[in-house]
């Protein structure tokens, strides 16, 4: 496997439209050691590329086999609709399908909305890419209905888009061959995950555990703290308390002195 003791490697799959700089980003700076190669593959060549291990895990679009493929959602996307920047529907923020019910939408063969035929009036013939359905709605051929990630990856300047509300949309997700759960892909899952690099999961168990033996032992340390504090409260406590005695007795001995003077004042008894 790719995280053999001797090279480790962690291969990346993904589709059209994710963008996995984020999570090679903390790759690279948490396992500095263990190269990342991203490997852009169509929606229809993910299941593959995963199945036979030319990649370890993919970010790809739902739906994937379950009865082989893991898979973690890490969002939703929203729907749009491409049209030429002078198009009528470009007036309003939002569309509804009913909204395209006269228009001709193009449903490219890589297609990953799922939808058995979409709104409106159907083309001649389905475009065999996305890429080619863009370029038809730029020559006003038709519209073209994607998930907004794939809006902005083919953008011309002649061409927009507005939130398609009430139509299918696309689930992104993290994937890998079941019975292929390497700790690597365990690495890449907590980075997904956003999980920290003291995780219970991440690479360094025994800082974990260091960790968490800090963590038991830090209470305890400042309780004996507060305890000795408090003893030290008491001590002060019992100094006031011997300090007032101190000036208890200080109000005796001024009472012996008054006594004292008032003898001093008398006359001296003489011996008979």
């Amino acid at each position: 496997m790719t995280d053999s003791a001797d090279s480790p490697s962690f291969r990346l799959a993904y589709v059209p439209g994710v963008t996995p700089a984020k999570w090679v980003r903390t790759w690279e700076e948490r396992f500095p050691g263990v190269p990342l190669t991203l490997l852009q593959v169509t929606p229809a060549e993910a299941s593959d590329t995963l199945r036979d291990g030319s990649a370890d895990a993919g970010l790809v679009r739902l739906p994937v086999d379950r009865t082989v493929f893991s898979a973690i959602p890490l969002y939703t996307e929203t729907t749009v609709v491409v049209v030429p920047k002078d198009h009528l529907l470009t007036a309003a923020d939002e569309v509804t399908l009913d909204d395209l019910a006269d228009e001709v939408v193009l449903h490219p063969l890589d297609d990953v909305l799922g939808w058995d035929r979409p709104p409106g009036e159907a083309a001649f013939e389905r475009p065999a890419t996305t890429a080619d359905a863009v370029e038809l709605v730029a020559a006003n051929i038709g519209v073209l209905a994607v998930p907004q990630s794939l809006a902005r990856l083919h953008h011309r300047r002649d061409l927009t888009y507005r939130t398609l509300v009430d139509a299918p949309r696309s689930d992104v997700a993290l994937s890998w061959p079941e019975d292929a759960t390497t700790d690597l892909v365990e690495d890449f899952i907590g980075i997904v995950r956003g999980r920290t690099v003291n995780s219970t999961r991440g690479r360094a168990p025994q800082q974990t555990q260091s960790k968490a033996a800090a963590d038991k032992r830090e209470p305890r340390k400042q309780s004996a703290g507060r305890t000795t504090g408090g003893g030290n409260t008491a001590k002060g406590r019992t100094g006031g308390a011997r300090s007032g005695g101190a000036k208890s007795t200080g109000a005796k001995g001024g009472g012996s002195r008054s006594v004292g003077a008032k003898r001093g004042t008398g006359k001296p008894r003489r011996r008979s």
